[in-house]
């Protein structure tokens, strides 16, 4: 049986404030990001995931899932040690490597097409202006 967990992290990258939403899901993540720009307040952040959270999972879910490498230890932990480790991932930002990873490849995958689709539109438009050019010599080869 594999456990699927959702976390959604806001952190100010240095310029802007970003929500990031993980989907931890059987060894594999998928990540969306979301730039608020200003500091939300809870109020917001409450408002902004009851009408565009769904959006936001569904670019989760879409995205391309990246292994990840975070092993359970096997060995128990003393008390103090879990104590100060959870201290310590309290001050870091909560959002993971594996979560950029996956943002990463996400943007380079959508790259990737919007590159296509542009090279395809472009063959189209250059395909007319060939056809129109064509029509037009026919025209004055026939003396119209």
């Amino acid at each position: 049986m594999t456990t699927t967990s959702t976390i959604f992290t806001i952190f100010f990258d240095g310029h802007l404030w970003v929500g990031v939403l993980e989907q931890h899901d059987g060894g594999r993540i998928r990540a969306a990001r979301v730039v608020f720009g200003h500091e939300p307040s809870d109020v917001e952040v409450a408002n902004w995931l009851r009408h565009h959270g769904d959006d936001l999972i569904d670019r989760a879910s879409a995205a391309r899932p990246v292994a990840d490498d975070a092993r359970p230890r096997t060995r128990a932990r003393s008390p103090k040690r879990a104590q100060r480790e959870a201290a310590r991932a309290a001050r870091r930002p909560r959002f993971s490597t594996a979560a950029q990873e996956a943002l990463a490849a996400d943007r380079q995958a959508r790259a990737v097409d919007r590159a296509q689709d542009r090279s395809a539109r472009r063959g189209r438009e250059r395909a007319q202006i060939r056809a129109k050019r064509r029509a037009r010599a026919k025209a004055r080869h026939r003396g119209r």
